[in-house]
């Protein structure tokens, strides 16, 4: 398992913009899988958005598609830019990584996790 840290939450009014940053404890190009889950208060964790370990096949959860976007440097970062953020999309959110040829959207799917950074879409 790899050590991930998340950075970047915050409070931000509905239709702003929030970037999250995930940084490594070791080199995950071309080794890892990354991405990210959320969940909000009294629901289920769920899937975000993911890269695979090439940093191709960017995935996204129907809920943020056209809104979110993924991205990850060659060495041990990963990034999620929130834009037109929603009410709804309040929710601690999760780094993860997974030494992974593919993309899964499962939480089981992923064997290394960060604390969370919680996000808070508000007027």
């Amino acid at each position: 398992q790899v050590h991930l840290s998340e950075s970047g939450g915050g409070l931000v009014q509905p239709g702003g913009s929030l970037g999250l940053t995930c940084a490594a404890s070791e080199p995950t190009w071309g080794v890892y899988a990354m991405g990210w889950f959320r969940q909000a208060p009294g629901k289920e964790r769920e899937f975000v958005a993911a890269l695979a370990q090439w940093g191709e096949n960017p995935t996204f959860a129907d809920s943020v598609k056209g809104r979110f976007d993924i991205s990850r440097d060659y060495k041990n970062t990963v990034w999620l830019q929130m834009n037109s953020l929603k009410p709804e999309d309040t929710a601690i959110y999760y780094c993860v990584a997974d030494r992974s040829s593919e993309i899964g959207r499962y939480s089981h799917d992923y064997h290394s996790w960060g604390q969370g950074t919680q996000v808070t879409v508000s007027s």
